[in-house]
């Protein structure tokens, strides 16, 4: 079991719901790769989560719907360091910023007409355009 992590007020992921788990890293490193377990893999229950609105939670499931493993568990993971306490640190930021991230509403965009003035604007542009092109036409007299 995990110590909790906030990430607001009101919402907050309980440590019954992290998994925690420290693998051999791969990439550089020399020796110590092959030595210390310094990549660190977070499972998350996304369902266990306090505080999570519903609308939230399915935008957190949709945008790391390729982190879900099989049983639904959200995986983070951070091999970012050679230090298995600071990739810990990364892993539980990235929680923090994915769920805030999901926590914000999406601005709905509403389709909206062309004022009078803009269509003014937009023929007088096109009728200039149009006599600059008349006026490089030569007559073939």
């Amino acid at each position: 079991m995990s110590d909790p992590i906030q990430v607001s007020d009101t919402v907050r992921v309980p440590g019954e719901a992290i998994r925690f788990k420290a693998v051999r890293a791969g990439g550089a490193g020399g020796q110590n790769v092959n030595k210390v377990s310094s990549k660190v893999e977070l499972r998350i229950d996304l369902l266990a989560i306090e505080g999570l609105p519903e609308d939230a939670l399915a935008r957190l499931r949709t945008s790391q719907r390729n982190r879900l493993d099989a049983e639904g568990l959200w995986m983070v993971v951070s091999d970012r360091t050679r230090d298995q306490l600071k990739n810990l640190d990364d892993a539980r930021d990235k929680v923090v910023e994915a769920i805030r991230a999901a926590l914000v509403r999406p601005i709905i965009r509403r389709a909206t007409k062309p004022t009078k003035g803009s269509k003014e604007r937009r023929l007088d542009s096109k009728k200039r355009t149009s006599q600059t092109k008349a006026q490089r036409r030569g007559s073939f007299d």
